[in-house]
């Protein structure tokens, strides 16, 4: 029987600070068949450990449209992750996934699709967005609101510009109050009240949201109020996620393993849970 918490060998072979407590490791797994035989689905997450600190569980940041190569973008919050932050290009480290559920990105094509994302809550939204790009005929309107505390919390900067420069997409950026530059070009404020601001459409949209569980408690009634329904709301709580295969029972709310039943939800099925946010 294979052992459920064997990891498989990924090289980092590209390392990018975003922020300053925010690096996205690009890795490739050592062994070339596995590599080639590798697919996951917009959404899923893994377990990165470092060998001889521990694991920590992360979103696979990068779209399955793009084969040979994972991407995880990892904020600085503990043992391994200040680990993983002081590895260089060329270190080797350890995955096991893809697990969970994913987006379900065949029920959006058609629709317009609106993306709200809060700091590193960035990550997952960044997978399905880029999925959504590179299949971009498939989909209708697509808009992109994202915030941060201040400019230098912005991740994925330069992709943020590419998201800018595209014809098809609309994005808006916004910091909190406080956290803009004299160079800002983009709006201050809560995300919430950007949200409500933009007023995006709701008819043949789906929303979907992903950050500090403080901006979702507060963007869902807004989403509620502008008319999207419970079932069109898609969120990701991949950050509850501990060993991944429902063993260890940390992830569970209620009867809910996230891990197993998860991590993404649409906003139908919080409402049957113990109140989360």
């Amino acid at each position: 029987m294979d052992n459920l918490y064997r990891s498989n060998l990924a090289k980092i072979v590209k390392v990018t600070d975003e922020t300053p407590d925010v690096k996205t490791f690009k890795l490739e797994f050592v062994d070339e068949k596995f590599r080639d035989s590798f697919d996951f689905k917009a959404g899923q997450f893994g377990l990165y450990g470092v060998f001889g600190e521990g694991e920590s569980t992360f979103c696979v940041a990068s779209p399955p449209t793009r084969k040979g190569y994972i991407e995880c973008s990892v904020k600085k919050t503990g043992r391994v992750t200040d680990a993983l932050h002081n590895l260089d290009e060329g270190a080797v480290i350890g995955f096991r996934g893809p697990y969970g559920n994913s987006f379900p990105i065949e029920d959006m094509k058609g629709k317009n699709i609106v993306f709200i994302a809060g700091g590193i809550g960035l990550a997952p939204v960044r997978c399905i967005i880029w999925n959504c790009l590179d299949l971009r005929k498939e989909f209708k309107d697509i808009t992109i609101i994202y915030g941060s505390r201040s400019v230098d919390d912005l991740v994925y900067k330069e992709e943020l510009k590419q998201w800018e420069e595209m014809s098809d997409v609309k994005l808006v950026k916004t910091v909190d109050p406080g956290g803009e530059t004299d160079d800002w070009n983009g709006e201050v404020g809560f995300v919430p009240t950007i949200v409500e601001k933009v007023a995006p459409g709701a008819e043949n949209s789906i929303a979907v949201i992903c950050g500090p569980p403080i901006m979702i408690k507060f963007t869902l009634p807004v989403l509620d109020k502008l008319g999207f329904e419970p079932e069109s709301i898609i969120t990701t709580l991949e950050n509850r996620m501990k060993c991944g295969l429902g063993k260890c029972g940390r992830c569970n709310v209620g009867n809910v393993y996230v891990c197993k039943d998860g991590p993404v939800f649409t906003y139908k099925d919080l409402k049957k849970m113990p109140e989360e946010f």
